[in-house]
C-alpha cells in the first residue's frame, strides 16, 4: 500500500499509509517523550498531562471532546510508554478532519485548570492504588525499579504517590512547554485516505506551534541490577519476575531473540507453559517477555503460584533457561516459533490502528518506513546458530534479576 511522508516546516513529521479497501481512518498524534525523560520531581507528568488534556481546551469543554468524536461513530484515547505518548482516534474516512482537529485541540489549546489538575490527581493517585492492589501488575514495576536501579525506566509511568500530589497547575505548564514541541511530533495516520489531505489538515490544526526544543536529553542505563528481591505481602500465591538484559529496540540481535522468547514462554506451545503449567499444573499464569527501548531491553519471565509449589517452579524456569542457553532446542521448534511471530504480525496490521502504530513506531525509532516484509525477511533469517548466539551472550550465566511478591517461604536465586 502506498507510504508517504512529509515533514512540515515547524518539524512535525506526518507519515501515511493508503488502504482503499476499508472504510475507517485510524489516526494518531505520537510525540516523543516518555517517563524515563522525567526528572526526579517529575516522575508520572508525562502519564498525568495525557490524562489533563482531556479535560477541556480553549475549543472544547471535556465531554465535547469525547462527544464529538463519539458523535460520528468513532472513538478516541491516548497512552503513555516510558518513550512516548500517544493521542488516538478511529473515525469514518469522511471524518478523518474532524479526529484531526480534535486530536490537535489537545495539544495546542489544553487549559490544564487550576480545579481540573487538583481533581486529576486524585484519580491518578486511585490508579496508583489500583496497580498496587493488583499484584500481578504491582510485580511488573517492583522488577522494573530492581531490575533498573536508579535508571528512569525503572520509575511506574504512572509514577509516585509523593510526586503526584506535588504536582502543580505550573509544573505541568513548564514540562508541556518544554517537550510538547513540533520537532517532537509525528503525525501518523493508516486507513481510507490521501495524504495530501492530511498534511494539509494537519498544517492547519498544528502549523503555528514553534519549532525548536525538539532535542531528548536521555542517558542510558550503564548497568542492570541482579540479585533477589523479596517484597513481603499477604497473598494467596508468590508472583515473580525473573529477568536478564537484553537487546534494544534498533539492534539487529532482537529478532533472534524475539525467536528466543517464543520458545521460551511467549505462547501456549512454549516451553514454560508446557513444562510448569500444562504438565506439572504448578500455575496458572506463566509468560516470558521481551521489552525494548531505544538503548536497552530485557528479556524476563513472569509466573505466579504458591509459597509450597515456588522452589519447583524457580528449579523448572532455570532448567529452561539453561536449556536455551545451552543450545538444546531443534530447528523445528524455531520453524514454529518463526511462523508464530510472522502470523502474529501480519495479523496485527489486518486493521488501521495497527498500520498507524507501526507507521508511528518505525518514524520514531528509524526514521524511515520499514516495509513488513523487511520485517518477515528479518525474522525468516533468524537461525539455530544466531539463536545460540543470543542465548549465550544474554543467558550467560551471571545472576538475574529476580524480584518476588507475596509471602515467600525461603526462596534463592536460582542458576542459569
Amino acid at each position: 500500500m502506498p507510504q508517504d511522508k512529509t515533514i512540515l516546516r515547524n518539524g512535525i513529521r506526518v507519515v501515511t499509509e493508503s488502504l482503499p479497501y476499508v472504510e475507517s481512518v485510524a489516526v494518531g498524534i505520537w510525540v516523543e517523550v516518555g517517563s524515563r525523560d522525567e526528572a526526579i520531581d517529575e516522575r508520572g507528568l508525562c502519564h498525568f498531562i495525557e490524562h489533563t488534556v482531556f479535560k477541556g481546551t480553549e475549543r472544547r469543554s471535556a465531554l465535547e471532546i469525547v462527544k464529538e468524536i463519539e458523535a460520528v461513530g468513532g472513538s478516541i484515547n491516548a497512552f503513555t510508554s516510558k518513550e512516548y505518548t500517544c493521542f488516538h482516534a478511529k473515525v469514518l474516512k469522511g471524518d478523518l478532519p474532524l479526529a484531526l482537529d480534535v486530536l490537535s485541540d489537545l495539544l495546542s489549546r489544553p487549559l490544564f485548570d487550576p480545579e481540573e489538575v487538583e481533581r486529576e490527581k486524585m484519580v491518578v493517585l486511585q490508579e496508583i492504588k489500583l496497580t498496587e492492589d493488583t499484584p500481578e501488575e504491582h510485580i511488573h514495576d517492583l522488577f522494573n525499579r530492581s531490575f533498573w536501579g536508579d535508571h528512569p525506566l525503572g520509575v511506574p509511568i504512572a509514577g509516585e504517590e509523593g510526586t503526584v500530589k506535588a504536582f502543580s497547575r505550573d509544573k505541568v505548564l513548564d514540562f508541556f512547554a518544554r517537550h510538547y514541541r513540533a520537532p517532537r511530533m509525528v503525525v501518523a495516520a493508516a486507513g481510507n485516505l490521501r495524504h495530501e489531505e492530511v498534511v494539509e489538515v494537519v498544517e492547519a490544526c498544528l502549523g503555528h506551534l514553534p519549532e525548536g526544543g525538539g532535542e531528548l536529553q536521555r542517558r542510558s542505563p550503564e548497568r542492570v541490577e541482579g540479585g533477589l528481591k523479596v517484597f513481603e505481602k499477604e497473598l494467596e500465591q508468590v508472583h515473580l519476575c525473573l529477568g536478564v538484559r537484553a537487546p534494544s529496540h534498533t539492534d539487529p540481535r532482537r529478532f533472534p531473540v524475539m525467536v528466543l522468547n517464543t520458545l521460551l514462554g511467549g505462547n501456549m506451545s512454549s516451553r514454560l507453559f508446557q513444562e510448569v503449567r500444562e504438565k506439572r499444573g504448578l500455575t496458572y499464569s506463566i509468560y516470558s517477555f521481551f521489552n525494548t527501548y531505544a538503548d536497552a531491553g530485557v528479556l524476563g519471565v513472569y509466573a505466579g503460584t504458591t509459597p509450597e509449589e515456588l522452589p519447583e517452579v524457580l528449579e523448572l524456569i532455570s532448567k529452561e533457561l539453561k536449556g536455551l542457553r545451552e543450545g538444546r532446542l531443534s530447528e523445528g521448534e524455531v520453524a514454529v516459533a518463526k511462523e508464530y511471530l510472522k502470523g502474529g504480525m501480519v495479523l496485527s496490521l489486518e486493521n488501521p490502528e495497527g498500520r498507524m502504530a507501526r507507521l508511528a513506531k518505525n518514524e520514531i525509532y528509524f526514521g524511515r518506513y520499514i516495509p513488513p516484509e523487511e520485517t518477515l525477511r528479518e525474522i525468516d533469517g533468524v537461525s539455530l546458530e544466531k539463536i545460540l548466539e543470543v542465548g549465550e551472550e544474554f543467558l550467560d550465566g551471571s545472576r538475574p534479576c529476580l524480584v518476588m511478591l507475596g509471602e515467600v517461604q525461603g526462596g534463592e536465586l536460582p542458576p542459569l
